[in-house]
């Protein structure tokens, strides 16, 4: 039986070079007082415009953002099944490189701007480095609903393609990588978990994040013998 192994696609490193400088301007303009007010008009006409029905089902589209509740879970068996189809402990790398590419950036982000939410109810709650708000009524800025989808959908894009054994189709990418993503962009602001600008962060912070998840060479990376559990998991996976 023929293998069939497909060359993988380099992903150029200029988009992420303007998305991070997009991202750096955003951070800096918002420290020197710059879309505050644009954030609380946008967070004035979410808490003014939510009915029941329409606010309660973005409260459960947004869930479609949730890392540890909903897209942990998932991935966590997605890679299981990779795993045991594939015996290679290589179906487990895009997993932990997930957690791994979060908590080094967008965790500690959170903690650094402290930044409340729209819901605060205190002072200075659109601002950075608030001097009142403590504890997660103070990490709103980047928002992790937005960045961590971009990469948990990132990740399950390369675990659905190796487990299917072929490329995704487009339709299957939008529904897989880019449909959730506006769909938790979108609720996020209108229940008013984050500030419109801390959601924008998110995406330009999260996009750069999953495209280097998506760029590593899981198969290639070198490993001991294992007894074999060092095989290629991907290999009909391009990029």
């Amino acid at each position: 039986m023929t293998q069939t192994i497909t060359v993988r696609r380099t992903l150029p490193w200029w988009p992420d070079l303007l998305l991070l400088a997009a991202f750096a301007a955003l951070t800096v303009a918002l420290i020197n007082g710059h879309l505050l007010t644009l954030d609380q008009r946008v967070a004035d006409w979410s808490f003014g415009h939510q009915p029941p029905i329409p606010y309660w089902t973005a409260r459960v589209f947004n869930y479609l953002g949730q890392g540890g509740q909903v897209l942990t879970p998932i991935a966590l068996i997605l890679t299981a099944l990779l795993v045991y189809r594939t015996r290679s402990v290589r179906a487990i790398f895009p997993f932990i490189a997930a957690y791994i590419v979060m908590y080094l950036t967008i965790g500690p982000m959170k903690l650094y701007f402290d930044r409340a939410a729209p819901r605060y109810k205190g002072p200075f709650k659109t601002e950075m480095f608030n001097p009142v708000a403590s504890g997660d009524a103070s990490r709103s800025f980047p928002s992790g609903h937005v960045g961590n989808s971009l990469v948990w959908y990132a990740v399950l894009g390369i675990l659905i393609a190796a487990l299917l054994r072929r490329a995704l189709t487009r339709w299957e990418l939008f529904m897989i990588r880019v449909l959730p993503v506006v769909i938790v962009f979108i609720t996020t602001v209108y229940t008013g978990f984050h500030w419109l600008t801390d959601s924008v962060a998110g995406l330009l912070l999260g996009l750069v994040l999953a495209r280097l998840v998506e760029r590593v060479p899981w198969d290639a990376i070198p490993l001991p013998a294992l007894r074999g559990w060092s095989r290629p998991a991907f290999q009909n996976q391009p990029l």
